[in-house]
Parts: structure tokens; C-alpha cells; sequence
């Protein structure tokens, strides 16, 4: 099962460009919402993901959801070290 990553993000964060940066790095797939132009997403960050800070970074996956607030390098890499990224093959 493939996770689905969301990055929460607003402009002028220098740890959200970080962030952005490792995972693109790293050739994940990730949707990005920015929370100053999104106040859905603002909501959805604070309320259902009980955040108020960018960058919040959620992995779902399955019924499984783990959320990182600020850019945490080394727990990143514990998290999606066996997450599939976007240039994974799927064996059939």
C-alpha cells in the first residue's frame, strides 16, 4: 500500500522549504497545502491533525496516520524508510 503524504506549509517558512527540499530529494509524492492561502487547510491542520505549526507533515497510510511537526530530519527518515516513492516499482 502506497502512503499518501501531506505537507502543510505557509509562505516565508524556511523549515517548510527544508522540508520540501528532503522529500523532493528523496523523490516522494506529497500534496502540499498552504494554510495563509487555504483556510481549509488551516483548519484541517489544527483540528483533525492537532497542529498549529508548518511545517506539519501527515502520513496516512492505510489506517494508519503519523503526523511531524517542524522538520525533524532523522525522524523523517525513520517514518518513510519504508514508504514507496515515486519512482518505485510495483512487482506484479
Amino acid at each position: 500500500m502506497t502512503a499518501r503524504i501531506i505537507m502543510f506549509t505557509q509562505a516565508g517558512c524556511f523549515s517548510c522549504e527544508l522540508m520540501r527540499v528532503f522529500l523532493e530529494a528523496r523523490q516522494f509524492s506529497f500534496e502540499e497545502r498552504d494554510v495563509t492561502a487555504d483556510p481549509e487547510a488551516r483548519r484541517t491542520m489544527i483540528e483533525q491533525y492537532e497542529s498549529e505549526e508548518t511545517p506539519t507533515l501527515v502520513v496516512l497510510s492505510g489506517n494508519a496516520r503519523e503526523v511531524v511537526v517542524g522538520f525533524d530530519p532523522v525522524r523523517l527518515d525513520q517514518l518513510l524508510e519504508g514508504a514507496p516513492s515515486s519512482d518505485s516499482v510495483n512487482e506484479s
